[in-house]
């Protein structure tokens, strides 16, 4: 990925859910300052990472560093403190429901800062000019559409200005419009501010359309790294299967079974 510094190190990690495999030996450096894209099938750990970098999540071997430091070897206020630095885009958008759109913006600047009733107002207000906003300041989450509650989440996740911001599918359930405008929003909001972001998906064009770095996860492995041209012309069978859609491949269309007609004459092999 050049020489850019990594802010985010991942190092041989390995983790289960029982006896189900999700990592066999994942290893990713995540460059400073740049938009980098974790893709991959449904299933595949994609949110499971994340949760791992936040440190929800410990691994069973091999380590995350942050800024060169483990993540999972820092004390519970290191940790808090790292977080502080991360801001997190759920799936779901996650607004508080009983509170209005200024509220939940200004809602982590009440909790982490000192700063002043006016001084909060002011950020609030210029994080939602940001996402075009501004003007729903007072709707509650109830009366925006799906795009909107989407953006509003954006700007609560970038309310500290935080070092690096995470995407957790950022693309999903939003109409063609929708996922333009937060297109535009995650590239011009990664150039404007600086920030590290990491973005979980499986919105194939969208996220090569803004990715500087491409990282591809499959059966528990990165079976492709690389810029959108290379991720494109990587001869890899799971690469090819997922950025085409193809319905068979590596990722099979039918699930392990036993033998179709001797199933149905009552045969047991």
């Amino acid at each position: 990925m050049d020489n850019t510094e990594s802010v985010i190190t991942i190092k041989h990690l390995k983790f289960n859910r029982g006896e189900r495999v999700i990592f066999k030996d994942i290893n990713i450096s995540i460059p400073k300052g740049k938009i980098t894209a974790i893709m991959g099938p449904s299933g595949s750990g994609k949110t499971t990472l994340l949760k791992m970098i936040g440190g929800q999540l410990t691994p069973d071997s091999g380590e995350v560093l942050v800024s060169a430091l483990s993540v999972h070897g820092r004390s519970r206020s290191a940790l808090f403190a790292m977080r502080k630095k991360m801001g997190m885009l759920f799936q779901s958008g996650a607004l508080f429901s009983d509170m209005s759109v200024f509220e939940n913006v200004a809602f982590p600047l009440q909790v982490n800062t000192d700063l002043s009733a006016l001084l909060i107002r002011d950020v609030v207000l210029m994080k939602l000019q940001a996402v075009g906003l501004r003007g729903a300041s007072d709707l509650m989450p109830s009366e925006l559409s799906g795009g909107m509650a989407r953006r509003v989440a954006l700007a609560r996740a970038i309310a500290l200005d935080p070092e690096i911001v995470m995407y957790d599918e950022p693309f999903a359930g939003q109409d063609p419009i929708g996922m333009g405008v937060l297109v535009t929003l995650i590239k011009k909001l990664n150039q404007a501010l600086g920030h590290t972001s990491v973005i979980i998906s499986h919105d194939i064009q969208e996220t090569l359309s803004i990715a500087d770095y491409i990282c591809i996860i499959a059966g528990g492995e990165v079976v492709a790294t690389g810029t959108a041209e290379q991720i494109r012309q990587s001869k890899s069978a799971d690469v090819i299967q997922f950025i085409n859609g193809y319905p068979d491949g590596p990722v099979a269309f039918d699930y392990p079974a036993d033998n179709f007609m001797a199933q149905l004459k009552g045969i047991t092999l």
